[in-house]
């Protein structure tokens, strides 16, 4: 018996098209992937606090979803305050950020405001909604 005529090959139109939609999927997969990333990352340059801008400064810690919803707060109002403050982040997995958490006595979660000059005007554990942190900065700005 011709092994040809007992197994059909796959016509190679056909391998063409499968691997184009899988290439297509990947690539869907990954767009929608990339859409979900925060916009733009935040400085966590912790020295900046007290250099002349009043400083906003969230406490995350990566192990726990408490910091990364206060940080999607924060995105909603950035660019309305990103003339007058500084928005950064001190990771409490870094050295750094624990220093930060040790003096202050932050957690994940918790949002720190600074004058100019480094003084701690204001602190919230976990805001919920963006009009907690948009009061609090109106309030530290004398706006």
């Amino acid at each position: 018996m011709n092994r040809s005529a007992e197994t059909p090959s796959i016509a190679p139109a056909s391998r063409w098209r499968n691997r184009l939609l899988t290439i297509l999927f990947i690539a869907g997969v990954g767009s929608f992937l990339w859409s979900q990333l925060p916009d733009g990352g935040y400085p966590t340059d912790l020295s900046q606090i007290g250099n002349g801008r009043p400083a906003l400064v969230l406490a995350r810690d990566s192990n726990y979803t408490g910091g990364m919803a206060v940080m999607y707060l924060m995105n909603e109002i950035r660019h309305e305050y990103a003339d007058r403050v500084d928005f950064l982040v001190a990771h409490l997995g870094l050295a750094d950020g624990q220093e930060f958490a040790r003096r202050h006595g932050a957690h994940d979660g918790v949002v720190l405001l600074f004058t100019g000059d480094g003084r701690n005007v204001s602190v919230l554990h976990q805001p919920q909604k963006v009009d907690e942190l948009r009061g609090a900065l109106n309030q530290a700005l004398g706006s």
